[in-house]
């Protein structure tokens, strides 16, 4: 496991600006290429979300990733796939409330791996606090085009009143960009997880420092 996510600290650090994967908005560029460029420019975490690939290549290219990214010291979770991050070494895994229980994804992977899980509403924050996981993804904090079967926008009330209600770190996405990348954290955010923000963006590494500028104003 990444030494970046050993202690609270350092997992919030690690947190702090999390590159979600899309093959499709990386488009021509490839998922590689877009992942070495957001982290030149700050990306902290990198999560691989691929809906369409099969197995072997879903693990090969986490492999590729994480023995790029484990030198940078920069921690990489995998969506969904218990398999693949087990496969792949992976740092952790985040799932969904319709995936795999978190507790059966402790259960699997090594010690000290991280498990996150997606929290919609305050009524999963409270089912979601008796979990053994160690950051949730709040989502979607704003309407977006990029997870078709997102939940109603909870907006920066929705986050703050999460926040309220747990210690545990949160990372914010949905619809956030450089814009309103400053009021997300100021509403309670530990981190931002972003997809089209970096993907989508024709120069992810200067996307990626504009990012970071914006969440530390």
């Amino acid at each position: 496991m990444a030494d970046v996510v050993a202690t609270p600290t350092r997992l919030r650090e690690a947190l702090r600006l999390h590159l979600v994967t899309d093959q499709a908005l990386c488009g021509a560029r490839g998922v590689q290429a877009v992942v070495e460029a957001a982290v030149r420019g700050g990306v902290t975490c990198v999560q691989l979300r691929e809906k369409s690939l099969d197995t072997r290549a879903f693990v090969e290219r986490a492999r590729v990733l994480k023995a790029w990214l484990a030198p940078l010291g920069v921690p990489l979770i995998i969506n969904d796939r218990l398999d693949v991050a087990l496969a792949s070494g992976a740092d952790g895994v985040h799932v969904g409330q319709s995936d795999m229980p978190p507790e059966e994804v402790r259960r699997w992977m090594p010690p000290g791996a991280v498990v996150g899980l997606s929290v919609e509403s305050l009524a999963q924050l409270a089912a979601a606090e008796h979990e053994p996981v160690d950051y949730y993804g709040i989502s979607p904090v704003f309407a977006t085009a990029t997870k078709s079967d997102a939940a109603p926008a909870l907006g920066l009330s929705g986050l703050q009143a999460i926040r309220a209600r747990t210690t545990r770190p949160l990372v914010a996405i949905g619809g956030i960009h450089v814009s309103n990348a400053a009021e997300v954290m100021a509403a309670g955010a530990d981190g931002l997880a972003v997809v089209s923000a970096l993907c989508a963006a024709p120069d992810p590494t200067e996307a990626a420092r504009a990012l970071r500028r914006a969440m530390s104003s």
